[in-house]
């Protein structure tokens, strides 16, 4: 009987062997289904995260206020309030991305989100956008977002751009005429008015007063999106369709310009070298600086906040040197492509970007609203604090062509950056930081263009 059995067993083997993988495959499968129900039902029942990086009182305030609006009007859709911070939020995100712990929704800028979506980690927003939102956000801002597919990878809702604050009083007394949206600055201007500017005031051989502050710690992106106006691109593609990075005349006019004012007029601040533009603002605050150039609009809250009572300050227009086209980065809302719920988190972003809402944030934050109707509000149309300046400046806002670059990021931190603060530092001349730029530039890109990255 018992050899009768092994006999069957041996000549059925084949079919045994099956059945068991089948019933090993088959379980695997339920129990699968069984944790991703399981987890579905967690997802589907809990608030959406949203991660905000507002930093203003007012601003945290108003992004704070705006998403309990929403959970009063939507009990079924609730969202919770995640504060994030700017100094963190790259390396949160990668870890989130890799573990697939991530936010709903999150707050970063245009730039950086390139990145994330050449990675595939993010949802194409385009099938949600209405075609409100559609028509009243601004062109130049849809254009940092969007791929050449027509993908969509964030919701652009703030615009960062560059301003020149100046001293009305110093101005006055060296009867320097304040220019114009009709008759605006090119950059030897600046120079000139930077040389009447700069004083020795007690006589003593120290520069008291200096015509023009800069900070030029990283300055990667103040000459990125200034060097556009000059022609200035940096990127290229060559012949077989690769991109490149080439210094050549229009690219060095920006620098040139710079090294001028601190080596050659001395009407720039050495101590700009090693200082971002927000530790220019206590020397601006004092009478130190006459004009602050490259930064940010948001820069003027902290001036009215701790400006004394009788400095008389405003905004200048874009400086002309080609034109006056300034390249811009845009703070976004983006989704991942994990997210589960991505229709109801797109229902709060556009909650939380309406005309009303953006309004408010956008002024919370002191930077330009991407919607032409919130640009239209009269709080953006008055001339105190520079608003009227800074609102009509936006017809200059440009992409830059490192827009959908792969590697852009990391060439801006392990390239342009160091080698910009040794050129400033007087550690290499313009030539030699032009070459050392172009070849340290083609090593970085070149690897990610192997990768075949593609925005």
């Amino acid at each position: 009987m018992m050899r009768r059995l092994i006999s069957w067993m041996l000549y059925y083997k084949g079919f045994i062997i099956a059945a068991l993988l089948a019933i090993i495959i088959i379980s695997l499968y339920v129990s699968s289904e069984l944790a991703m129900r399981r987890e579905t039902v967690v997802v589907q029942t809990g608030p959406l995260r949203f991660l905000s990086l507002a930093w203003q009182e007012e601003a945290v305030e108003a992004v704070r206020e705006i998403t309990g609006q929403w959970n009063a009007q939507h009990p079924e859709q609730q969202v919770e309030y995640i504060q994030g911070t700017w100094n963190s939020i790259h390396d949160y995100l990668i870890t989130g991305f890799e573990t697939g712990d991530i936010p709903d929704i999150f707050h970063y800028e245009s730039a950086i989100i390139v990145d994330f979506a050449l990675r595939g980690y993010l949802a194409d927003l385009s099938p949600y956008i209405t075609d409100e939102m559609q028509a009243d956000v601004l062109e130049v801002d849809w254009s940092s977002v969007t791929r050449p597919s027509g993908e969509v990878i964030g919701i652009p809702f703030i615009n960062e751009s560059f301003i020149v604050l100046y001293n009305q009083d110093l101005f006055e007394k060296e009867g320097i005429a304040v220019p114009s949206f009709e008759e605006p600055w090119t950059w030897a201007d600046l120079q000139e008015a930077a040389q009447k500017l700069t004083k020795d005031l007690d006589n003593d051989g120290t520069v008291d007063q200096w015509g023009v502050a800069m900070g030029l710690r990283n300055s990667a992106n103040i000459i990125m999106n200034h060097s556009i106006a000059f022609g200035g691109s940096f990127f290229y593609q060559n012949e077989q369709g690769m991109i490149e990075t080439r210094v050549g005349a229009p690219e060095k006019e920006l620098l040139s310009v710079i090294l001028d004012m601190l080596y050659q007029e001395k009407t720039m601040s050495p101590s700009c070298i090693g200082k971002s533009s927000t530790e220019m603002l206590p020397g601006f605050l004092s009478g130190k600086y006459a004009m602050v150039v490259a930064i940010g609009t948001w820069a003027r809250q902290q001036v009215q906040e701790n400006a004394p009572a009788d400095l008389r300050w405003s905004v200048m227009p874009p400086m002309k040197a080609k034109t006056q086209a300034m390249g811009l980065n845009t703070q976004t809302l983006s989704i991942p492509k994990s997210c589960t719920r991505q229709a109801v988190a797109m229902e709060f972003i556009s909650y939380l970007l309406s005309s009303e809402n953006m309004t408010r944030l956008a002024g919370s934050d002191w930077m330009m609203p991407t919607r032409k109707s919130s640009l239209n509000d009269p709080r953006f149309q008055t001339e105190a604090n520079g608003w009227q300046v800074v609102t009509k400046s936006a017809q200059y806002l440009s992409t830059g062509p490192w827009v959908g670059l792969p590697g852009y990021i990391e060439w801006k931190s392990r390239v342009a950056n160091p080698i910009f603060q040794e050129l400033f530092a007087g550690r290499l001349n313009l030539e030699e930081a032009a070459i050392r730029i172009e070849k340290e530039s083609n090593s970085v890109l070149a690897r990610y263009q192997v990768r075949g990255l593609k925005w």
